[in-house]
């Protein structure tokens, strides 16, 4: 029997097809800017000709940022923190999460020590009180600093509890019977159906360190210590071209200006996570507990 879709189903999937490409055009063309820009001589970019296609297709400013050690050092820092950060906080939250998802009857102090968490997203400290207790601690100018101070994430240990809250009982029951101890219970039950969610926050993660840039600059005694996010910054705000002495340069810098490096860096700055987000994604659209329990 073959089913036809009604006049005012099909409008309303256009109406929502037409909603998301626009939303994702909305995402996706300054992305295509910034990389025609990077792309484009410094006469078209400065003349304001480039819009997302580039005009007098060069590399030069790509050259330039290859000739910018710096740039490379400052995503090998960057790099490192996205590394441990990630595994710090992962850890630090499956291990906060998971008694915090127990019932009350189970862990009597779990609301006491659920409100403990939460009251630090309600009100912080300040920031000289936080840049005093990394200098007394005597991590500053080193990548603890930039690891240990949010190593907590209050936010996805709320989003991973609640998520280990609506795994069935049943799993748990069955394996306390079986003698699975806590431990066991975590890295045999727990992990394995929560690979949407851990998909998710270790994204939020990733993309945290990658983007984050102002404690870079506050706790990095020395330029050439800052993460990539924040050595764009300064790039940004303080470009300076005038280090070119041989032939060679000199031409790159006939080609290049302020607007095309700037491209050039940011768009390498946001290709890695640009590469990384397709292989979290598909988790997110799998089912959660299907099939983990019997009728």
């Amino acid at each position: 029997m073959i089913t036809r879709t009604s006049w005012s189903r099909r409008s309303f999937n256009l109406v929502n097809y037409a909603i998301l490409i626009l939303l994702s055009a909305l995402c996706f063309l300054p992305i295509v800017h910034v990389l025609a820009l990077s792309l484009s001589s410094k006469i078209q970019v400065t003349a304001g000709n480039v819009l997302f296609w580039p005009r007098e297709f060069t590399w030069a400013s790509y050259e330039y940022v290859a000739s910018q050690g710096q740039f490379f050092k400052s995503m090998g820092i960057t790099v490192q923190r996205v590394v441990l950060g990630t595994v710090i906080n992962l850890a630090l939250t499956l291990l906060c999460a998971y008694p915090l998802s127990k019932e009350r009857g189970d862990f009597r102090l779990r609301s006491v020590y659920v409100w403990y968490f939460v009251i630090t997203i309600l009100f912080g400290g300040g920031l000289i009180p936080w840049y005093l207790t990394i200098k007394n601690l005597d991590l500053l100018n080193s990548i603890w600093a930039l690891v240990l101070p949010g190593a907590v994430p209050v936010f996805n240990i709320i989003l991973l509890l609640n998520f280990f809250r609506r795994l069935p009982k049943e799993m748990n029951e069955s394996a306390r019977i079986d003698g699975a101890g806590d431990w066991r219970i975590l890295l045999s039950i727990y992990i394995p159906l929560s690979t949407p969610a851990l998909a998710t926050i270790t994204l939020f993660t990733v993309v945290g360190h990658w983007n984050s840039w102002f404690d870079g600059l506050l706790l990095m005694n020395s330029p050439d210590r800052y993460p990539l996010s924040s050595y764009l910054q300064t790039v940004i705000t303080m470009p300076d071209l005038s280090k070119f002495t041989d032939p060679e340069m000199a031409r790159v810098y006939n080609l290049i200006s302020d607007r095309t490096t700037r491209a050039a860096q940011v768009f390498v700055g946001m290709l890695p996570i640009l590469l990384v987000y397709p292989f979290l994604q598909r988790y997110f659209i799998h089912g959660i507990v299907l099939g983990s329990v019997k009728e």
